[in-house]
């Protein structure tokens, strides 16, 4: 794995209508610097997308599964993050599959980062937390945490 001080660069190899791109770098320890001369896209792609050990990922949920998400009455999408990333992250969507309610165990990882994408969903975590819509939210370490999908807010 790389050091995340050093050479991050971002890429425009594709763009399409709904495009959405969300972006979690962990710990953010590097200066963020724009290239205004840069041209767009930024061209050719190398096999497995991988450029000088940073693998550029493309998901597309369309063509993407849902598979049960376990016993929890939730399904979830892979969208690929934990292959691309060597095995050191993983991003999935969920939505409910019948449960209104998801109760989550603990994780171990640095962070638990969430987006509610579409609804609402009131966040338990330490207390109960006002319903979210579009809103992002982080679970540290060692805390259990889950969610109550909100039909109208």
């Amino acid at each position: 794995m790389r050091a995340a001080t050093t050479e991050i660069r971002h890429r425009v190899l594709e763009s399409s209508s709904g495009l959405e791109v969300i972006e979690v770098t962990c710990p953010a320890l590097h200066e963020t610097l724009a290239d205004h001369d840069l041209v767009l896209p930024t061209g050719g792609r190398p096999p497995g997308r991988d450029f000088a050990g940073q693998v550029f990922l493309r998901h597309v949920a369309s063509k993407t599964p849902w598979i049960a998400h376990g016993e929890t009455g939730f399904e979830r999408r892979e969208t690929g993050v934990g292959q691309a990333s060597g095995g050191s992250s993983t991003a999935r969507v969920l939505r409910p599959a019948g449960a209104t309610t998801l109760d989550a165990p603990a994780h171990q990882g640095e962070l638990l980062f969430g987006v509610v994408l579409d609804g609402a969903a009131v966040l338990e975590c330490r207390g109960k937390h006002p319903p979210l819509r579009c809103d992002a939210f982080v679970i540290p370490a060692g805390e259990a945490w889950g969610c109550e999908t909100v039909s109208r807010i």
